[in-house]
């Protein structure tokens, strides 16, 4: 079988396993993120769209607004590539008991198709070793709605995982922050929010942000054995999205 596709990835320590000090987890390599415009006009100059980019990226919105629609509903959306449905998350403590947005959530999720999964033979995987020994975020989860590198919620609590992130220094920039993709407005998380402050995991407060997408950053000077002499930035390769 033809090798269509390739993918770089490097190996970092698996901070999520407790049993094993001595495996691996491999994190792709990312070029970047690509827009539905970016995609459409792939399509179009590789040949293999009958219409044009613009068309098609009309197109793909009018459908992807209908599909939000719909989802909104509680139908669920199998379009081959993937699947997505609504579901409500968090405890109802009786048969009486009604929708409570205060304890309950709703989270959309999606996972890979059929017509996606048949893909998955046509890459390759290539290991580029064990990544420098920096920082590194490797997951975050909300909490409250139970997201995985997603929606966070406000005022309640982040897990972030990851590999020498504990937040130390005398550096006046150290910290956790979130970013606005918008407006680069940084928001720090104060100190005094920090629950939990471990090489492996923090569990941070999540600020009073308003809505919109972030990144999320931790810099530190935590070595494992020293404190640095400059601060290093980890990134997490996923923007998180607060309604």
């Amino acid at each position: 079988m033809s090798i269509l596709h390739k993918i770089k990835a490097y190996l970092y320590d698996n901070t999520l396993t407790k049993d094993n000090p001595n495996d691996f987890i491999a994190r792709t390599a990312s070029e970047r993120s690509l827009s539905v415009k970016q995609i459409c006009l792939s399509a179009a100059n590789r040949g293999g769209a009958d219409i044009s980019a613009s068309a098609m990226e009309h197109a793909t919105e009018l459908f992807l607004k209908e599909m939000a629609y719909q989802l909104c509903d509680g139908y669920s959306i199998n379009t081959g590539y993937f699947t997505a449905n609504t579901t409500i998350r968090g405890v109802f403590d009786s048969p009486s008991e009604t929708f409570n947005k205060d304890k309950h959530s709703i989270i959309f999720q999606f996972n890979q198709g059929e017509k996606l999964r048949a893909e998955i033979p046509n890459i390759e995987v290539e290991i580029l070793g064990v990544a420098e020994a920096s920082s590194v975020i490797l997951q975050v989860t909300d909490v409250k709605s139970g997201s995985v590198n997603d929606l966070i919620t406000p005022g309640r609590n982040l897990k972030i995982a990851g590999s020498k992130i504990k937040v130390a220094g005398n550096d006046p920039f150290i910290g956790v922050f979130f970013v606005n993709t918008t407006s680069g407005v940084r928001t720090m998380v104060e100190e005094s929010d920090m629950v939990t402050n471990n090489p492996s995991e923090l569990i941070v407060v999540i600020p009073a942000l308003p809505a919109g997408t972030y990144q999320l950053e931790v810099v530190t000077q935590f070595a494992d054995s020293s404190i640095l002499k400059q601060p290093r930035t980890a990134l997490l390769d996923k923007p998180l999205t607060v309604e």
